[in-house]
């Protein structure tokens, strides 16, 4: 897989964890609202952790939404959301070098820092 940086340039979290790693002007960014996730992408991500609601941005508006009106969640309508509604992958996510780093925990871009510094 692609070495990618998958963020929203609208989350302040992710724009603030991009300037703190150092790759602003990175070819490796892909901002999920212009450039959706591939079926690739996804597929990767899904291999990684196994399902599809770790992948899910559950304090996300659409996920609020559907969760009062009672949606009955499963790994098909998680995975439906993902491939329709940009704003509901967790982010950031990065891929480098076929590890993926999923979300702002401190920890998590610690581990970023240091796989991107090599």
């Amino acid at each position: 897989m692609k070495n990618t940086f998958l963020y929203l340039s609208t989350c302040s979290t992710c724009v603030r964890i991009i300037k703190s790693l150092g790759i602003e002007d990175a070819p490796f960014l892909q901002n999920v609202k212009d450039e959706k996730v591939t079926p690739e992408q996804l597929r990767f991500l899904y291999n990684h952790t196994n399902n599809y609601e770790q992948l899910i941005n559950k304090r996300g508006r659409v996920y609020a939404q559907m969760k009062r009106q009672r949606t009955v969640f499963s790994e098909a309508v998680y995975k439906e959301f993902l491939e329709k509604e940009y704003s509901c992958l967790k982010r950031p996510i990065l891929i480098w070098n076929n590890k993926v780093f999923l979300g702002n925990s401190k920890a998590t871009v610690a581990a970023m820092k240091t796989a991107l510094d090599g």
